[in-house]
């Protein structure tokens, strides 16, 4: 097909759903993220690619658009309202795309020429317009830093329009040194996010702004990929958390008092005598913060009965004694 073909890019077909589209997106772009690839410079492209190809499959609008006219639909549909296009059918698969004759249109033709290399119309210097763009950055955040909240500084790379061309690509009559024809810099930038309590695996938190910027001025937005990490004694469910608790036999067969272990300290609770081994205990309001709510989940405290050991022969003897009275 004439122009990139973005779902080669993507490596899916071109029936190929939303859903299957932003998975191979994820995959890509997490591969060759400039964070994972620092000073790769074919990584940087090909994480520029991966990202203009999502830009456009993932709107319906732009993706019914591109599928009709190629790479470069901002402009296509222009021209073939004006009634300047032929359509040409690529066959089964090959999807449907139109060539231009811009020779009638004098300087605008010069203009758009180029936009439209491969589509049958005179070379040009033009460049289609980049609409701000969103950027995501993963992190990884421990059980306590999602229970609290927590702020991280992140190194990102942003793009924005070359300061030197003016986002054309182009110096006068030659190509612009400065971004080398693309018309776009990846630029490093530190900043301080701040990651909400609450926070799940797979949540995605948003910061505005702190996107690509795109010729007009605006700026997309920076999503940040939440990674819960494994904690060594709390299982994570939804907003609640799950824990063993040791309880010792006797104050499990007579009755007392065990801490259960929470992200902010030890609360007690209270045993009631005979209790059995895997009793499961509901502490209400001490689990996980809500995101973006003042409410929390609980606390479900799994008993695990610990057998004394290494008895003295006076405790021998009390066992020894204990099982002759359940015996009798």
């Amino acid at each position: 097909m004439p122009g990139k073909d973005y779902y080669s890019v993507l490596g899916v077909g071109r029936s190929a759903p939303d859903k299957e589209i932003k998975q191979a997106y994820r995959r890509l772009a997490r591969k060759y993220h400039p964070d994972v690839n620092p000073g790769d410079k074919a990584a940087e492209a090909k994480f520029k690619e991966v990202n203009e190809a999502y830009e456009v499959l993932s709107d319906p609008e732009k993706r019914k658009k591109y599928d009709q006219f190629g790479d470069q639909w901002q402009y296509a549909e222009q021209f073939a309202k004006a009634g300047r296009g032929t359509q040409w059918d690529f066959g089964k698969g090959g999807g449907t795309y139109t060539t231009f004759d811009f020779g009638d249109l004098g300087d605008l033709g010069d203009l758009f020429g180029g936009v439209f290399r491969g589509f049958g119309g005179r070379t040009g210097t033009a460049r289609a317009p980049t609409r701000p763009s969103s950027i995501e950055h993963p992190v990884e955040v421990t059980l306590e830093e999602a229970y609290q909240g927590t702020k991280r500084v992140l190194q990102i790379q942003a793009e924005e329009p070359c300061s030197a061309c003016g986002g054309s690509g182009r110096v006068g009559r030659g190509r612009c040194s400065n971004c080398g024809g693309a018309g776009r810099l990846l630029r490093p930038k530190r900043i301080e996010v701040k990651i909400p309590p609450g926070v799940r695996d797979g949540s995605k938190v948003r910061i505005a702004g702190q996107g690509s910027q795109g010729y007009d001025g605006a700026k997309g937005d920076l999503y940040l990929l939440v990674k819960l990490l494994p904690h060594q004694t709390c299982v994570r469910k939804g907003d609640d958390l799950h824990v063993e608790v040791p309880v010792p036999l006797v104050t499990a067969m007579l009755g007392g008092e065990v801490g259960v272990p929470t992200l902010k300290g030890n609360v007690a609770l209270k045993v009631p005598p005979e209790t059995q081994n895997g009793k499961v205990f509901r502490l209400t309001g001490q689990g996980m913060p809500h995101l973006n709510d003042s409410l929390r989940g609980d606390i479900f405290a799994k008993v695990k009965v610990v057998l004394p050991t290494q008895l003295t022969s006076e405790e021998r003897q009390l066992f020894e004694q204990l099982r002759s009275y359940r015996r009798g």
